[in-house]
């Protein structure tokens, strides 16, 4: 939720919010994509596809039918080294060269929030294609941008959620089910996120953000399991929904009452350690989460918190999900890389300070080394 200006009624100021809630249209199915040109048609002729290397080859096979059929003229584009400045500005020329009308993301979070980022800039419509269960970043109006090496930087809130957001199960499927797991990781951390950074707002949207993230947590707990170990039945298209569709309800009927907290805050900290870049962003987040826990124990004597902690441990271990930094591929981490992300994550813009007491890189840091602690 976000303010925008305020305006004079009857000689009083009142704040004017906007929400940015869901994508103007969602077409989801299996190989829904190849029936999907006159949905894409209707934004244009000229559209610029924005993806990875490898995925714009992969979904080239996809998309070319149709794009002849309607008569529309594509060119593509990488957001390669990262979702950063400079590929944003390189793409931007290349956006005006073209004479694009509409942009299409295709593949995960960062080509989508490139995509996404490019259209708002311009003023363009935006189509996503997510190519994994990985994040929400097809629904969401937000944009993440890292440096060229790949460590987190700031977002960006956008206008509007996309214009069109298309998930194809057949397009998902071909994903490594780590995609799938990570997205769990990410998608889970809205309940414990949301119902800490949302206090005890009485607001309506709010609450109801809230519970939605409660909910989704439940599908995942309930359903995981299952769709990890059968692609493609009815439980693995439910957690795709929850991972890719749901995790964004939260955000938008939130805003700004349902930010990220401690488990993001973790998250952006890693990525500024080359060695943590293996890791999909899901992995970094579900990690946090538990260091979240850890610290509303140790700073807050909050026992839900134990409990919390030790039965998201089980659920993680079933998946495969990190629960400490050894499993992040992190356990020779030094004590002054541990430092540095730790005063990374308690900077005062930093979204750990949502949390409802004090946090210090002292305490972080015995958080983050003690996740398992019983």
């Amino acid at each position: 939720m976000s303010k925008t200006k305020s305006v004079v009624s009857q000689g009083t100021k009142k704040e004017i919010f906007s929400l940015q809630i869901a994508p103007g249209r969602i077409l989801k199915g299996e190989d829904c994509l190849k029936n999907a040109g006159a949905e894409i048609a209707r934004w244009g002729k000229r559209p610029m596809v924005v993806g990875g290397d490898n995925t714009l080859k992969m979904v080239d096979g996809y998309l070319e039918g149709f794009f002849k059929e309607y008569g529309l003229k594509p060119c593509y584009d990488s957001y390669a080294p990262d979702c950063c400045e400079t590929s944003l500005a390189r793409l931007e020329k290349g956006l005006k060269s073209h004479g694009a009308d509409f942009v299409i993301g295709v593949g995960g979070g960062k080509a989508l929030d490139m995509a996404k980022l490019l259209a708002f800039k311009a003023g363009l419509p935006v189509v996503t294609i997510p190519t994994s269960g990985a994040t929400c970043a097809a629904w969401s109006a937000l944009s993440n941008i890292y440096s060229e090496e790949g460590a987190f930087l700031y977002d960006v809130s956008l206008r509007s959620c996309p214009d069109l957001l298309i998930l194809d199960y057949g397009l998902i499927a071909s994903a490594p089910s780590h995609t799938l797991i990570a997205g769990v990781g990410d998608a889970i951390a809205k309940w414990y996120e949301a119902s800490i950074s949302s206090g005890n707002s009485s607001a309506t949207l709010t609450i109801a953000a809230v519970q939605q993230a409660r909910v989704l947590r439940d599908i995942l707990f309930q359903k995981t399991e299952s769709a990890v170990a059968h692609p493609l039945r009815e439980d693995w298209k439910e957690v795709v929904d929850a991972t890719v569709l749901l995790a964004g309800v939260s955000g938008g009927l939130g805003g700004a009452n349902c930010r990220t907290v401690a488990a993001h805050a973790v998250h952006n900290a890693l990525t500024h350690l080359s060695s943590s870049h293996h890791n999909l962003h899901g992995a970094k987040v579900s990690y946090g989460i538990l260091v979240q826990l850890r610290l509303e124990e140790m700073l807050d004597n909050n026992k839900l918190a134990a409990t919390s902690r030790q039965q998201l441990i089980k659920f993680y271990k079933t998946l495969g999900l990190p629960c400490t930094l050894e499993d992040l591929g992190l356990g020779k981490i030094t004590l002054e890389e541990l430092r540095r992300c730790a005063q990374i994550a308690c900077q005062p813009e930093s979204d750990i300070h949502r949390l409802p007491f004090t946090v210090k890189p002292e305490s972080l840091m015995a958080a983050m080394v003690s996740t398992t602690f019983v």
